[in-house]
C-alpha cells in the first residue's frame, strides 16, 4: 500500500472513489436514487474537487494497492465546529473513505494517521467529523482510536435527512 497528498490533477480520480466509495456505504439509504445522483454532480464534480484540492485549507491524500487507487482522505483546516469549544486551531477530518473490497487493508487506519499527522503539523489542536449514526463500523474505529462523541445534528441530502454524530479528538 501506498498513500501520497493528491494533486490538482488527481481531481478526476478522487471524484470518481468518492461517488463509489459513498455509494458502497449510503446508497442503500436512499429511496430516491435521483437524490444520490444529484447530490454526486453537486459534491463530487471534478471541478468542484479541483477547486477544493486548490484551496489553501484543504489537503487530500490518496491510498493505492497494486497502483489501484482504492481511498481518500480530507483534512479541513481552520474549520470551527459548534460542537467544538476552542474557537482557533480547530480542524476538521473531513473525509476518509476506502472502497469496501479493501476495508479489511487497514488503510483507512493508515489515511487517519496521514491525516493526523498533517494536522498536528498545521498546529491543529483539536480534530473532528461526523459520522452517521448508525455506521457502528466507522463510530467504533474512532472511538479505538481517540474520538469521543461531542454532539450530533441533522444533515439533508434532497428528501433524506441524517443524524450524524459530532466526535473530537485533542491533537
Amino acid at each position: 500500500m501506498k498513500i501520497r497528498e493528491a494533486t490538482f490533477e488527481d481531481a478526476e480520480v478522487i471524484s470518481l472513489l468518492a461517488r463509489v466509495t459513498f455509494d458502497e456505504t449510503f446508497g442503500h439509504l436512499f429511496k430516491d436514487r435521483q437524490d444520490l445522483l444529484d447530490y454526486f454532480d453537486r459534491t463530487f464534480s471534478v471541478q468542484k474537487l479541483r477547486n477544493s484540492i486548490a484551496s489553501k485549507n484543504n489537503k487530500f491524500w490518496l491510498a493505492f494497492v497494486n497502483e489501484l487507487p482504492v481511498g481518500y482522505a480530507k483534512l479541513k483546516v481552520h474549520s470551527l465546529s459548534e460542537f467544538i469549544l476552542q474557537k482557533e486551531r480547530v480542524s476538521q477530518l473531513q473525509k476518509i473513505y476506502v472502497l469496501k473490497d479493501f476495508l479489511s487493508k487497514k488503510i483507512g487506519f493508515q489515511l487517519q494517521e496521514t491525516l493526523l499527522s498533517k494536522a498536528k503539523e498545521l498546529n491543529s489542536k483539536i480534530i473532528w467529523l461526523s459520522v452517521l449514526h448508525t455506521n457502528e463500523r466507522a463510530i467504533n474505529f474512532y472511538l479505538k482510536n481517540g474520538f469521543s462523541s461531542v454532539g450530533k445534528h441533522i444533515f439533508s441530502i434532497g428528501k433524506e435527512d441524517f443524524e450524524f454524530v459530532a466526535m473530537g479528538k485533542p491533537l
